[in-house]
């Protein structure tokens, strides 16, 4: 079959193709094939009921004319249903890969080099957002296909009714099964979390009402917009090493534009590439292995006990991107006098619906199991909710990046 549509979308003849399995890919298929000009790499992207949605699939060209390092495809299509790139098959392993293997067998070595390539991405980043941020309308904003990671997977993408879309069909009216606890949607999304400890504000359900409401394209346009990738997820990034170190390249640029609104540009690469480590959304059945969770359900809230954390080099890599990318945006963003009072509402926000919205995570409805499910609806909460005291890794992170506070001392 896919070699059928290559041959009718490009006239290409393909043999020897293979499709990957592939734990990052959790909206796309990709894979290689062979021509008599050599051996290719193809990746699919698709979203339901994208006919009805917003904005065009694949601009590489305007990153590289930006600046932005961007492996450019060979060929395109761009046809509802038919999203696909056509790449030289490069033998560069992905940046996702790379930490992988850091996450599971830390090295310094390694861990040092991949962090520069970081910093090198994240301050050519900046250079690029700073020069290209401008001020956007309301038209410019909903033109832009990012939407589709986020406002339009809360929606029925063609009545624009709430509850719709993924949020819908992954959640609503389900049951959540949890190490000692299980839950009809009416009782979880209502119930306020305590993990170790820590309680927070507000509830799921809460978080995907603010969501609704805030994501709007409608009233993202307050921030400006920015040239950006916007799904710059590691699987997106080739991992190039060369004499004088690493340098990071993007590709599967299928949500990239010019008016992405600025403070949504970065929320993808920072979830992903940080908070979803180590293991539990890619890899559930491994996390279980690895880590512990366990919860109890009393009076409407849900306790939840686990020891899962963040690697050293997520924990750098988070650092660098506060560092070398969102302080120094934020703070251009206050000086133009273009950053709302409440930037951190819509950063966790974004956060919160990348981990919920890019797959079921309910135990047994995919991947997930009782355990990982638990991690992973604890760690989205604690991306879109702050605590009611104290601090945890996302406060302590939106402090760091906040221009109105002092920077945060450099790491020994």
């Amino acid at each position: 079959m896919l070699a059928g549509l290559l041959l009718d979308l490009f006239d290409i003849r393909a043999r020897a193709v293979t499709i990957n399995r592939d734990r990052y890919s959790l909206n796309s298929l990709n894979g290689f094939f062979e021509t008599d000009d050599g051996a290719f790499f193809f990746k699919f992207h698709q979203e339901e009921g994208e006919e009805a949605m917003s904005g065009e699939y694949y601009r590489a060209d305007i990153l590289a004319e930006a600046g932005l390092p961007v492996d450019q495809p060979l060929y395109k299509s761009v046809l509802p249903g038919e999203q696909i790139l056509i790449y030289r098959r490069r033998q560069d392993p992905r940046f996702s890969d790379v930490l992988r293997a850091l996450d599971l067998a830390p090295d310094e070595a390694v861990e040092r080099e991949a962090v520069s390539a970081e910093r090198d991405l994240s301050e050519r980043l900046l250079a690029v957002y700073r020069a290209t941020l401008h001020p956007v309308t309301v038209d410019e904003v909903r033109a832009e296909p990012i939407h589709r990671l986020f406002y339009e997977r809360l929606i029925d993408p063609e009545t624009g009714a709430l509850p719709g879309g993924r949020y819908k069909s992954f959640y609503v009216g389900k049951t959540f099964r949890f190490p000692g606890v299980e839950l009809d949607w009416d009782h979880f999304r209502e119930a306020r979390f305590v993990i170790n400890g820590r309680r927070y504000e507000h509830s799921v359900g809460a978080l995907f009402t603010a969501a609704a409401r805030r994501l709007d394209p409608a009233r993202l346009a307050d921030a400006g917009g920015i040239t950006a990738h916007g799904d710059a997820h590691n699987a997106n990034v080739w991992y190039e090493r060369g004499k004088d170190g690493a340098r990071l390249a993007f590709f599967d640029p299928a949500f990239a534009g010019a008016d992405i609104p600025t403070l949504l540009a970065e929320v993808k690469a920072t979830f992903h590439n940080v908070f979803a480590h180590p293991l539990w959304l890619y890899d559930p059945a491994e996390a279980t292995q690895r880590f512990h969770a366990a919860a109890r359900y009393a009076d409407g809230t849900l306790f939840i006990e686990t020891d899962w954390k963040p690697t050293r080099v997520r924990h750098a890599l988070l650092d660098v991107k506060a560092r070398h990318l969102w302080r120094p945006l934020l703070q251009t963003l206050k000086e133009r006098e273009m950053l709302p009072a409440d930037w951190r509402d819509v950063l966790r926000l974004g956060l919160f619906l990348c981990p919920t919205l890019v797959m079921k995570l309910r135990a047994g409805s995919g991947t997930h199991t009782p355990v990982s499910s638990l991690i992973a609806f604890s760690m989205a909460v604690m991306a879109g909710s702050p605590p009611r005291e104290g601090e945890d890794l996302v406060t302590q992170f939106l402090d760091a990046i906040d221009p109105d506070k002092p920077a945060p001392a450099a790491p020994a």
